[in-house]
């Protein structure tokens, strides 16, 4: 009996962290968010809020490239996934798209936060 609780548990706590992956793109890493290969993500503010679109396209996008969805991807709690012009899909935190920085080379760099005044790390 002891043993099938345990394997419940287990299952249950497993099924749980997938969820949970599945829904949130994202970490937190030294006050920031971070995607899946640790490298820092950003806002921009050119972004509405909540509007479902990214205002980063075409030559912007090669240097602020978008954290991507997958098309099953599905949005939970903070996070949301958004179409962009192109019909590819990204991941938004609190309706705000999220990037890289191309110039950023390790994980831990921030070196796009500020950036012409309108990139900003993506906090939580």
């Amino acid at each position: 009996m002891k043993i099938l609780s345990i394997a419940f548990l287990t299952a249950a706590l497993v099924g749980g962290s997938a969820a949970m992956a599945a829904g949130s793109p994202a970490t937190v890493a030294d006050g920031v968010l971070v995607g899946p290969n640790g490298m820092t993500l950003y806002v921009f503010d050119k972004d509405a809020a909540n509007s479902g679109k990214s205002a980063c396209n075409g030559p912007c996008a090669t240097n602020w490239p978008p954290l991507m969805a997958a098309d099953a991807d599905q949005g939970a709690g903070d996070y949301m996934v958004i179409t962009r012009d192109d019909g590819k899909k990204q991941w938004a935190m609190k309706g705000k798209p999220l990037y890289y920085w191309s110039k950023d080379s390790k994980p831990g760099d921030k070196t796009g936060d500020g950036f012409m005044t309108v990139w900003h790390t993506a906090k939580p």
